[in-house]
C-alpha cells in the first residue's frame, strides 16, 4: 500500500481466557492470528467477513479496547506516534482522544437519561479536554452542525428521534474529540437502506472536511463498495485477502472472497441464483481446523490445504491474498 500508515499491525494476536486452570492450564481463545495490515492515513478502509470472524475484535485491538497478546501496532498520525502494545496509562488517555468507535446500533449506545447536548459534551468533559462549559457548549454546536443536527435538538432526549438521527448523533460524539482515526463498526448496519446511504455520504463528507481515517467493519459488501478504497476480507482471525476495492471487486484471488462477491443482490434476472453457496458454518475459533482455515467449507479444496497454513502473499498492484491455491484458479 501507498502512503504514510496511521496503523501498522504486525503479527497481531488478541487470545481472550476461557477458562482458569487449577490442576490444569488456563485455556484461552484465540480471536486474532497473526494479523499483518497497513491502513495509510486518510484511507476509508473496509474490513469484511462473516460474523464470528473476529472483525470487530480487530478494531478494538486497533482501539486498545482488547489487550493485545502477541505483536505489535503501530500508530501514527503525523503528531504523535505510540505502540499500543506498550503505553502508560498517559499515553493511553491522550490516545483515546485520537482514536473513536461509532457503535453499531443506535438504539443501545445512547443512554436515554441523557440530553442530546450531554451525550455529545461527555467525552469532551471526561477527558478534560474543554476547560469551561462555554467552551464545551461551543464545541457540541459545531460538531453538531457539522453532522448535520439542528441546535433545539440539542435539548431533547434520544427517543424523541429516529434511527438515522440518532446514528448522527453516535458519530457526533465520537467525533467532538477532535480524533485523527475512526472505528466504525456496523454502524449502519441497523438503519434502512436509504437512510443507510445517507449516514455514508455523511461519513465521507466528514473525512474530506476533518481530516480523518477510517476502518469501517461491515458484513455488507455492497455496502464497503460505496465508500471504501481498499478492503480487507476476514475469516476465523485471520486476513486472507486485502486489495483496492476495484480490484478486488474486478478479480478476486480467494474463493472465500469470491462466495462473498457471488451472494451480493443483483437486480439481473439472469444472476439470480447463481451465488456461489457455502456449505456449512464458520467453524469455532476455540477449535479451529488444522491447514487452511477455509478448508472445510471450500469448493477448491485439496489435500495441502489440510496439512499447511497459507500465508499472505503478494499478488500484485497492492493485492494480496492467503491461498495455497490461488495461481491455479487464476489460470484455470
Amino acid at each position: 500500500m501507498t502512503g504514510k500508515s496511521i496503523i501498522s499491525a504486525r503479527n497481531l494476536s488478541v487470545d481472550f481466557l476461557l477458562s482458569r486452570g487449577v490442576f490444569t492450564k488456563n485455556v484461552y481463545l484465540r480471536a486474532i492470528k497473526n494479523v499483518s495490515v497497513e491502513i495509510p492515513k486518510g484511507s476509508f478502509f473496509g474490513l469484511v467477513g462473516e460474523s464470528g470472524s473476529g472483525k470487530t475484535t480487530l478494531g478494538r485491538a486497533f482501539l486498545k479496547a482488547v489487550p493485545i497478546s502477541e505483536g505489535e501496532v503501530h500508530y501514527n498520525d503525523g503528531d504523535v506516534e505510540y505502540d499500543l502494545e506498550a503505553l502508560s496509562k498517559e499515553e493511553l488517555t491522550e490516545y483515546r482522544k485520537r482514536a473513536q468507535l461509532i457503535f453499531q446500533d443506535p438504539y443501545a449506545a445512547l443512554s436515554p437519561r441523557m440530553t442530546v447536548r450531554d451525550i455529545i459534551a461527555e467525552p469532551l468533559e471526561v477527558m478534560g479536554i474543554t476547560s469551561s462549559r462555554d467552551e464545551t457548549d461551543e464545541r457540541v454546536r459545531d460538531i453538531a452542525a457539522k453532522c448535520r443536527l439542528n441546535l433545539e435538538h440539542l435539548r431533547r432526549f434520544p427517543h424523541a428521534f429516529s434511527g438515522g438521527q440518532r446514528q448522527r448523533i453516535s458519530i457526533a460524539r465520537a467525533l467532538v474529540s477532535n480524533p485523527r482515526f475512526v472505528v466504525a463498526d456496523e454502524s449502519v448496519a441497523a438503519l434502512d437502506v436509504s437512510i443507510q446511504a445517507d449516514i455514508l455520504n455523511l461519513l465521507k463528507d466528514l473525512q474530506n472536511e476533518l481530516e480523518l481515517t477510517y476502518l469501517f467493519i461491515s458484513h455488507d459488501l455492497s455496502v464497503v463498495a460505496h465508500v471504501c478504497d481498499h478492503i480487507a476480507v476476514m475469516y476465523l482471525g485471520q486476513l486472507v485477502e486485502t486489495a483496492p476495492t476495484r480490484a478486488l471487486f474486478d478479480a478476486p484471488r480467494h474463493p472465500y472472497t469470491k462466495a462473498l462477491l457471488s451472494a451480493i443482490p443483483s437486480l439481473d434476472p439472469d444472476q439470480r441464483g447463481k451465488a456461489q453457496k457455502l456449505e456449512g458454518e464458520i467453524p469455532s475459533p476455540t477449535k479451529p481446523p488444522s491447514g487452511c482455515k477455509f478448508h472445510t467449507r471450500c469448493p477448491q479444496v485439496h489435500d495441502i490445504c489440510r496439512h499447511q497454513e497459507p500465508k499472505l502473499e503478494n499478488a500484485g498492484m497492492e493485492h494480496q491474498v492467503a491461498c495455497l491455491r490461488w495461481k491455479e484458479l487464476l489460470a484455470e
